[in-house]
């Protein structure tokens, strides 16, 4: 599976992860900042993609022929990234910087994901968790006694739940009614399979970001 490691704009990484496992490295061109001030091997990215209109330092110059422009004010940063990694052959794509801050900013990057749920493979990780939609059946390893969120999106229907230590058995969870937030893994092995609807799964990390750690 092609594999690429995504940066867009939101709050950094405290801890940059390693690019060795990915098959294509790129940023949003608000999070070509951070990694600059971070001292992230800019030679790394395969491409920035944005409007570019605060971009004037000498790294610019030399990283130019990287940039893709994307004007489209109708589409978001992490949206345009998404399309030009699906036209690479991208299959799966690991995102830093999409929560934190203003949060219509993660709503947003949420929403974007959802509508690329069937075509790619997205993970965020941030300083707490990492988080994803759940195919329909779903198994997470060696999580033991860590955080599991069950956030439907807007509703899941026919949840079944094994090594949750409150389980679930058969059933709905709803934006507007039940959710199923704050739970534990109470088993190294959680398996998660659920019938028709949209299910977001925030998997709490054991220590710091560790891409990969927990995304089914």
């Amino acid at each position: 599976m092609n594999r690429a490691l995504l940066f867009i704009n939101g709050v950094p990484p405290k801890q940059l992860p390693e690019t060795a496992a990915y098959d294509m490295v790129a940023c949003s061109d608000g999070a070509f900042h951070y990694l600059k001030e971070k001292g992230f091997a800019l030679n790394l990215l395969d491409f920035i993609s944005g409007d570019f209109d605060s971009h004037t330092g000498s790294d610019e110059e030399i990283y130019s022929q990287r940039f893709i422009h994307t004007p489209d004010q109708d589409k978001t940063d992490f949206q345009k990234s998404l399309e030009i990694l699906l036209e690479r052959g991208i299959q799966k794509v690991d995102v830093y910087g999409g929560s934190g801050g203003e949060m219509d900013h993660f709503l947003g990057n949420l929403h974007v994901a959802y509508l690329f749920k069937d075509r790619v493979k997205i993970t965020f990780y941030d300083e707490f968790s990492s988080y994803f939609f759940a195919d329909e059946y779903t198994v997470l390893n060696g999580i033991k006694d860590r955080l599991v969120s069950l956030y439907p999106y807007p509703e899941a229907n026919q949840i079944t739940t094994k090594g949750l230590r409150w389980p679930l058995n058969e059933e709905k969870l709803m934006i507007t009614d039940r959710i199923g937030t704050r739970n534990h893994a109470a088993d190294d092995l959680v398996e998660i399979k659920f019938e028709s609807g949209a299910l977001v799964l925030f998997v709490g990390l054991a220590t710091g970001i560790s891409a990969g750690s927990a995304d089914g």
